[in-house]
C-alpha cells in the first residue's frame, strides 16, 4: 500500500516544525518542503498545508507560491500567512490590523457544519500571531469562524476544497488546535493513520534488509538516544553485519564509558569500545578557544573512528543516527545551508561508504517511541541530549583530567538528584509531558514523574578560570564555583530554565560542595534561549 503524506509548504515560520510533529502525533506521515520546492510526482501527496511567515504579504521580499501546482486537486490549508497570502493572491484585501494581535483569543462565532470544526466546542480559544488582517474574503470564499476583533478567523472555499485560519492551530494554546488538524487531515484528506512506531519498525527493517543486503554496515554510537536506537534497529534488521563503534574521549559523564558499554551488551549489539581518552586530553592541553577545543575534538574522533573502521575492510555502509530536524536545521527555506550539523556534514572521502540513515525522518520523540517499540530500556530512551564533544564545552578554560573529574562528580550529584525527586504535575504542564513520551499514569488529572522527566536537558558547568573565597570548618578556601543548567525545551529551537523547587537546589548544592574536592559555591544559569545557548561554549 502506497504511503500517503501531507506536504507543509514553508514559508519561515518558527512553527512550522510544530507543524509536523501535530500531524504525527496524529499517526499522519507529513514532509516538510520548501514553500518553492512542491514536488513534480505528488501522487502520494493527500494534502497541502501553507505555513505562517514571519512576513507579510506586501513585503517585497514575501516568498510566493505558484498555487496551480496543487489548486483544485488537492485540499489546502493556509495557516496564518499561509491564509493571508491565498487570500491576496485570489483577489481578496490583507491590510495591517488596527491593533496587532498575538495570544490568546476566542473563537465568537464558529460554522460548526464546516468540516474543519466538527467538535469544536463554543468559544474555543485559539492563539493568533499576526500584524496583518484578512479585511475582505476573494470570491467563492465565506467565513467560518471569527473572534471578536478579525471576522475573517477562519475561512473556506464554496467548493469545500480550500480553508484558511489566521490563528496556529499547531501551538499547545490553541486548545482545539490537533481537532482542527484531525478534521483536516483525517476527514478532509482522507489520511488512514497509519504511521505508527510499529509499523515504522516493520517497514524500516525490511527496507534496510531489502536495501543492505549482505553488506556490513558501521555505526558511530555516541551514547545518545538517536545512534542507540538507529543500531537495535538495525541490529534488528541484519544483526551481526552491524558494527558499531563506541570511542570514549575521556570527557564523557562519569562512569558513562562503561555503564553505555554495558547496555550495548545487554541489547545484543555488536560493539567496539575504544578508550581514547589520552589522544583527546593531550591534544586539548593548554587550549582554552571553545572554537578550537571542538574542532580538535571533531578531527581527534575522526581519526580514531576511522583507525578503526578500516579495521573492517569489507564495509560497505556507514550508519548515522540523523533525525527529521538535523535535516530540516540544516537547510533554510531558500535551500541553501546554514549551518552544518554534526548528522549531515557528508562522509569523509577516503572512507568510501555509502550513508545510511534509517531515523532520518523522524522527530525526537518518535524515535523514543520508535525505542520503546524496539523493547529498549527505558534509561537510554529517556536520556537528554548530551553534546558530542561532552564535558568539554562546560568546562570553560582548559581542560585537564583534574577538572573533568570535578565536574564529572558535580554533575553526577546533580543527575542523580533529578532522577529521584518527585513531582506531581497536572493540567497543561501534565500534558506536555506526556505529549514528549514520558511514560506516567494519570490519576484525578495528574501524574507523577520525575525531575529528570520534566526538563529537556540538564548539566552542570565549571567556571575553572574562577576561583570563589569560601569556609569550610575554620579554613579559608579557594576554589572554583559550578553553575547548574536545566532548561525546558520541545526541539533546543528556544528553551527556557527550568523553575527547579528550592529544597531540590539547596540538597544539591549542599551535597556537591560538601562532596566535591574542588568546589566550594554552586549557581543556578536562568537565562533562556535566546538570547543564551544551553550550553555554555
Amino acid at each position: 500500500m502506497q504511503q500517503q503524506k501531507i506536504i507543509i509548504l514553508d514559508f519561515g515560520s518558527q512553527t512550522t516544525q510544530l507543524i509536523a510533529r501535530r500531524l504525527r502525533e496524529l499517526d499522519t506521515f507529513c514532509e516538510i518542503l520548501p514553500y518553492n520546492k512542491f514536488p513534480a510526482d505528488d501522487r502520494d501527496v493527500i494534502g497541502v498545508i501553507l505555513s505562517g511567515s514571519p512576513y507579510s504579504v506586501y513585503d517585497p521580499e514575501a516568498f510566493r507560491v505558484d498555487l496551480s501546482q496543487f489548486w483544485g486537486r488537492l485540499p489546502v490549508l493556509g495557516i496564518c500567512y499561509g491564509a493571508q497570502f491565498m487570500s491576496h493572491e485570489l483577489g481578496g484585501r490583507v491590510e495591517p490590523a488596527g491593533s496587532r494581535e498575538y495570544g490568546r483569543a476566542n473563537l465568537s462565532y464558529i460554522d460548526f457544519e464546516n468540516p474543519l470544526f466538527h467538535g469544536f466546542e463554543p468559544e474555543s480559544q485559539v492563539w493568533m500571531s499576526h500584524g496583518d488582517t484578512i479585511t475582505a474574503l476573494p470570491e467563492g470564499f465565506h467565513p467560518i469562524a471569527s473572534t471578536s476583533h478579525v471576522r475573517n478567523a477562519a475561512f473556506a472555499a464554496d467548493n469545500g476544497r480550500v480553508w484558511g485560519v489566521q490563528f496556529h492551530p499547531e501551538v499547545f494554546h490553541s486548545v482545539q488546535g490537533t481537532q482542527l488538524l484531525r478534521n483536516f487531515v483525517v476527514d478532509i484528506c482522507g489520511g488512514r493513520q497509519d504511521w505508527s512506531p510499529a509499523n515504522f519498525v516493520e517497514t524500516t527493517v525490511a527496507e534496510l534488509r531489502q536495501t543492505i543486503g549482505t553488506d556490513r554496515v558501521i555505526l558511530g554510537l555516541s551514547g545518545g538516544v538517536d545512534s542507540s536506537v538507529a543500531a537495535v534497529l538495525l541490529n534488528k534488521a541484519i544483526g551481526r553485519q552491524l558494527t558499531c563503534i563506541f570511542v570514549d574521549h575521556g570527557m564523557l559523564r562519569k562512569n558513562e564509558f562503561q555503564n553505555v558499554m554495558r547496555d550495548y551488551e545487554c541489547l545484543g549489539l555488536n560493539v567496539i569500545g575504544v578508550d581514547a581518552s589520552d589522544k583527546f586530553l593531550t591534544d586539548l592541553a593548554g587550549v582554552t578557544e571553545p572554537e578550537k577545543k571542538r574542532k580538535i575534538i571533531g578531527r581527534d574522533f575522526v581519526e580514531v573512528f576511522n583507525a578503526e573502521a578500516k579495521k573492517i575492510t569489507d564495509a560497505r555502509w556507514l550508519a548515522q543516527g540523523t533525525i527529521y530536524p538535523d535535516r530540516i536545521e540544516s537547510l533554510n527555506i531558500t535551500g541553501k545551508v546554514i549551518k552544518s550539523h554534526h548528522n549531515v556534514g557528508g562522509l569523509p572521502e577516503e572512507m568510501h561508504l555509502q550513508l545510511c540513515e534509517p531515523l532520518k525522518w523522524l522527530f525526537k520523540d518518535e524515535v523514543r517511541r520508535v525505542g520503546r517499540s524496539l523493547g529498549m530500556p527505558e534509561h537510554l530512551i529517556t536520556r537528554h541530549p548530551f553534546p558530542g564533544p561532552g564535558l568539554a564545552v562546560r568546562i570553560l578554560g582548559d581542560i585537564t583530567r583534574e577538572k573533568v573529574r570535578i565536574l564529572q562528580d558535580a554533575d553526577d550529584i546533580f543527575i542523580r538528584g533529578l532522577r529521584n525527586y518527585k513531582v506531581r504535575l497536572s493540567g497543561d504542564e501534565a500534558r506536555r509531558v506526556l505529549a514528549a513520551g514520558v511514560p506516567a499514569d494519570m490519576q484525578n488529572g495528574e501524574i507523577e514523574v520525575s525531575l529528570y522527566d520534566q526538563i529537556w536537558q540538564a548539566g552542570a558547568i565549571l567556571l575553572s578560570d574562577v576561583r570563589s573565597v569560601g569556609v569550610m570548618g575554620d579554613e579559608r578556601t579557594y576554589e572554583n564555583p559550578v553553575a547548574l543548567r536545566a532548561v525546558t525545551s520541545t526541539d533546543a529551537m528556544t528553551a527556557d530554565w527550568a523553575h527547579l523547587p528550592y529544597d531540590f537546589m539547596a540538597a544539591v548544592s549542599n551535597e556537591i560542595i560538601n562532596k566535591v574536592r574542588g568546589v566550594n559555591r554552586v549557581c543556578y544559569d536562568i537565562s533562556s534561549k535566546p538570547p543564551s545557548t544551553i550550553e555554555w561554549e
